[in-house]
Formats: C-alpha cells, sequence, structure tokens
C-alpha cells in the first residue's frame, strides 16, 4: 500500500519512492549474500585451544558447544593485559549484543574473548553490566593470532569468527574477513551486529565521523 506522510512535497515522494527502491534491492542483496554464506563449504579443522573462563578454570574450545551440532560464534574483543580499559568500538557493538544474547542463545551458542587476565574480564563485566554474555580469557592460546584477532606486533584486532561442530571435531565456518580487506575508512565488517551505526545511518547527516566512548559522564 502507497505510503504518504503529511506535508510532505511531491518532490520529497518521488526522491521518497526512488530510494525505496534501493532499499528493496539492498534487502534482496543482503538475503544473497546470506544465502551465499550459508553455502559455504567447511573450514579447516580447529585445534582445542584453551580458555580461561572468569573464575580462572580452563575450558576447551570444544566444550563451549552447550549442545551437538551447535554453532559457535566468537568475538574477540581488543583488551590485552597491559591495558586499564578494552577497545570503545568493541565495547559498543558489545553493550547491543549484551541485551540480545538470551535470544541469541536459543538458536546459537555465543562467547567474547580477549587476551586480558579473566580478572579483568570479570571487572569488565561487572561494570558493564554483562551478566548475559560470556566472556573468556585467551592468555596463553595463540587463538587470537591464528584466527585473526592478533597482528605479529601483539596488537589485537577485532574479529568474529564461527565455527561449527561436526561428527569429525570442530570446523571453522566463517570469519570477518573483510576487516582484514584494505578497504578505505572503518572497514564495518560487523555492522550488521551493531545497532548504533544503523541507527544514525537513518539520520539526515548520517554516521558522524566520530567513535563512541567507554563512559559519557565525563
Amino acid at each position: 500500500m502507497p505510503v504518504t506522510f503529511p506535508g510532505e512535497s511531491p518532490a520529497y515522494r518521488t526522491a521518497r519512492d526512488a530510494l525505496l527502491t534501493e532499499e528493496i534491492a539492498l534487502r534482496a542483496q543482503v538475503e544473497r549474500v546470506a544465502a551465499l554464506r550459508r553455502d559455504l563449504p567447511l573450514g579447516g579443522s580447529v585445534a582445542d585451544y584453551a580458555f580461561q573462563e572468569l573464575s580462572g578454570e580452563t575450558l576447551a574450545l570444544g566444550e563451549l558447544f552447550s549442545h551437538p551440532n551447535r554453532t559457535l560464534a566468537i568475538y574477540s574483543l581488543m583488551f590485552r593485559p597491559d591495558q586499564n580499559a578494552p577497545c570503545p568500538m568493541c565495547t559498543s557493538m558489545l553493550d547491543g549484543l549484551a541485551g540480545q544474547a538470551q535470544h541469541i542463545a536459543q538458536h546459537m551458542d555465543f562467547v567474547v574473548v580477549a587476551a586480558a587476565k579473566p580478572e579483568q574480564l570479570r571487572a569488565l563485566s561487572d561494570d558493564r553490566g554483562w551478566g548475559a554474555l560470556r566472556l573468556l580469557s585467551t592468555d596463553g592460546s595463540t587463538y587470537q593470532t591464528d584466527y585473526g584477532a592478533e597482528a605479529p606486533d601483539g596488537s589485537q584486532l577485532p574479529m568474529m569468527n564461527v565455527f561449527s561442530q561436526t561428527e569429525n571435531g570442530v570446523r571453522h565456518f566463517w570469519g570477518s574477513e573483510m576487516f582484514h580487506a584494505g578497504l578505505d575508512g572503518h572497514p564495518r565488517h560487523v555492522d550488521q551486529l551493531w545497532p548504533l551505526w544503523n541507527m544514525l545511518d537513518l539520520t539526515p547527516a548520517g554516521r558522524p565521523d566520530w567513535f563512541p566512548a567507554l563512559d559519557y559522564n565525563n
């Protein structure tokens, strides 16, 4: 059914209808990309990396699957042991996912890992109210370097990786490789998960040349 809004001009309606055509085309493209992603063959076999719970208990990657044949997504938060605070950009994205965690858990497993020590992650979880997110430390593991989340100089990188559990062990399925594609500006490799930018894209000014902060009270 055609839509019009109070007071709009013919020029506005013409432009809006043209934009709607492009929005519908974009929706179709997003669905095509999602279908291509679903059709990916399984990637390489995955080592049983050891992660540390906030309690200090050690778990293997294979133990992070709550049920057989589940999918596991692991987001690498940029937070090293020698840092006092995590990456504000990663934190903004995870603030949004924290509110969706219980819904996500109905269909897949999701954990957040970082090179920081368990006690640092425990303090971060308490500070951000991330009780719904499962945070793990990769301290002592090569997971971050193996899956695109740590540079040779030790710099931490934001990566989302997805793994599948099969009868023959855990296999890699997908990683947010657009981060490493050498694109101009921010790679926007996890934008589809991040409500902040999607909301700002709806404004006349669009997304600003700005980065979210950990705290806006100062």
